[in-house]
């Protein structure tokens, strides 16, 4: 599988698993927050060519702007991809949630996977 075909197949995880948690939370308010760009994490090369795969939770606040602030790990299986992943959610952006029609700031954790693969 080459670089491109690893990436696309890295956003496309990063994408289904953020919008699973997302789901998740969604009894916090009436209308989740839904990702309208997303970027995939950097694969630290070293992991990629040994073959090492892991996930890391990252814990979020979506504001009423759709902006991701206050970033940071709530869990990771390897230390090496917490600064890829924290760095690619900073720049994610997203349809604000809603609760009652107003836009609101809400916390998500969304889960973000490296696949070896």
């Amino acid at each position: 599988m080459n670089k491109q075909s690893l990436l696309k197949l890295a956003l496309i995880s990063v994408a289904l698993f953020g919008a699973s948690a997302i789901a998740r939370a969604e009894s916090a308010f009436d209308e989740a927050p839904t990702p309208v760009r997303t970027l995939a994490p950097a694969y630290p090369e070293a992991l990629r060519r040994d073959g090492v795969s892991g996930m890391v939770s990252v814990a979020v606040t979506v504001d009423e702007n759709g902006n991701v602030t206050n970033a940071s790990v709530a869990k990771s299986t390897n230390a090496d991809f917490e600064q890829p992943a924290l760095q690619a959610v900073a720049q994610w952006k997203f349809k604000p949630a809603k609760k009652a029609g107003q836009a609101v700031a809400v916390s998500v954790v969304l889960p973000v996977r490296f696949s070896a693969q």
